[in-house]
């Protein structure tokens, strides 16, 4: 083991998913788990797949990996790229790319197997029935996860995507429950869910010594659609009316929401609840007025309207996307539009991307989407002014967010407001810290909000 756990410290810190850059790993195996290659499946003989998970200390706080690796007996044709090294004899592959783990993957959690003597459990829909041929490879130029794409021939979609979390976290991640509540509720404005994969390892600082995570999960994947992000930006800068477009992507963000009321918990916004939203809408002004200066001279009066919001009704809370912009949706000519990815704000800890939360936080994130296309436009050569634009998709979103929800959130229009006043408030931070030329995009938002829902602050 210490010959493997020593290749793997070699290997790890070159990875585009090893989030310790610059540092020495110093790793050490804690659990693993493994995989079953289904019976006569080419790639099979010789192949044995293990998922290691690595707790990583290089850095003040240690960091919990999955690396799936398929052990063979001779080497892997075509894998020369993805070789980890040989130890006691056996060529070690990154599993991901390698055909038998894939097939593994697949199998385990489509069809739900059991293996949680070792660790691991699936829970899946069945996919692969007798006769179905399946052909796999890995997405490209992903950072912190891997992707497998799957081409099944003879399934009930035509193809599917493994998503492997490299960087593992206990608790259940959005991205996998919030979906499969989606198509258990009957959506269509998501892929189909059809399975995820979780583990327990040891964690001697949790209670009760163990923690539980997500592995992987499979979905249907759309291939060939463009984004909305590319459809808006290619509309705004013909001049081309995007209305329609718009307000039937306020109609799909509407009945994702009423799918997820339906299938998930939802609270009342207490005072407790309330106040913890708050508090984390006034660091982010803290921080943006020390980064981004354009933003101080309007902080106490975004303060101002935040300490207004707590004294008004505010809507219950439940699960959202958490991260909603316009590269988050596809559009398809057979369902419309389908949003994806639901593993909330990046930044944020994992466990507090799943508590309930406002749905006006997901509105106020394709609003911010929509100004962006505009602002992108108005720093391009030469130059487009596409602001008419962006105010008219504006409303039309909002147009069919009502439609749908029955919900008039202009007349939430101040925490709508304090909403979109803290998504620019954090994009500001974003642009001063990597592209110092485009935080007038997010200030002026502030600029403008401010000017409509928080008048000067007394003296």
């Amino acid at each position: 083991m210490s010959v493997l756990v020593s290749r793997l410290a070699e290997w790890i810190a070159d990875q585009r998913w090893y989030a310790t850059k610059g540092r020495q790993p110093r790793i050490r195996v804690i659990g693993a788990l493994e995989g079953v290659v289904p019976d006569g499946h080419p790639h099979a003989e010789g192949a044995t797949v293990v998922s290691y998970l690595l707790i990583d200390e290089a850095h003040e706080k240690p960091v919990l990996y999955q690396v799936p690796i398929v052990h063979r007996d001779a080497p892997l044709e075509g894998g020369e790229a993805f070789l980890i090294g040989e130890v006691d004899g056996r060529h070690l592959y990154d599993g991901p790319h390698d055909p038998a783990y894939a097939a593994s993957l697949l199998h385990q959690i489509t069809h739900a197997l059991d293996t949680s003597g070792e660790g691991a459990t699936a829970s899946g829909h069945k996919l692969l029935d007798p006769g179905v041929r399946v052909e796999s490879r890995v997405l490209r130029g992903e950072q912190s996860n891997t992707s497998i794409i799957y081409d099944v021939e003879g399934g009930p979609v035509p193809h599917v995507i493994a998503k492997v979390f490299r960087v593992l976290h206990h608790g259940e991640n959005p991205d996998v429950t919030t979906q499969a509540a989606l198509t258990s509720g009957g959506s269509r404005r998501v892929p189909t869910s059809f399975g995820s994969l979780t583990a327990t390892w040891p964690d001697p600082g949790r209670e009760s010594g163990t923690a539980t995570g997500h592995l992987a999960f499979v979905q249907e994947f759309l291939p060939g659609l463009e984004d909305a992000w590319r459809v808006a930006l290619r509309a705004a800068e013909a001049g081309e009316d995007f209305s329609e477009q718009a307000f039937e992507l306020g109609r799909t963000v509407a009945e994702v929401h009423q799918v997820l009321a339906e299938t998930l918990e939802t609270v009342e916004a207490g005072p407790n609840e309330i106040a913890g939203a708050l508090e984390s809408m006034r660091r982010r002004v803290r921080i943006a007025s020390a980064e981004a200066p354009a933003v101080a001279p309007f902080g106490e009066r975004i303060l101002a309207l935040y300490d207004r919001t707590a004294e008004v009704e505010w809507p219950r809370l439940q699960r959202i996307h958490g991260d909603l912009h316009l590269g988050q949706a596809l559009y398809s000519p057979e369902r419309g539009w389908v949003l994806l990815d639901f593993e909330g704000e990046p930044l944020r800890p994992m466990p507090e991307r799943s508590r309930p939360d406002v749905t006006l936080r997901d509105v106020a994130g394709m609003l911010r989407s929509f100004d962006y296309v505009a602002g992108s436009l108005a720093h391009s050569d030469p130059p487009v002014d596409a602001s008419a634009w962006a105010s008219t998709a504006r409303r039309s979103f909002v147009d069919g967010y009502i439609a749908a929800s029955g919900t008039d959130v202009r007349a939430q229009r101040a925490l709508l407001d304090a909403f979109e006043i803290d998504k620019a408030v954090y994009e500001a931070v974003y642009e001063a810290r990597n592209r110092p030329d485009w935080v007038s995009i997010p200030t002026s938002a502030v600029e403008r909000l401010v000017a409509r829902s928080a008048p000067p602050v007394a003296e």
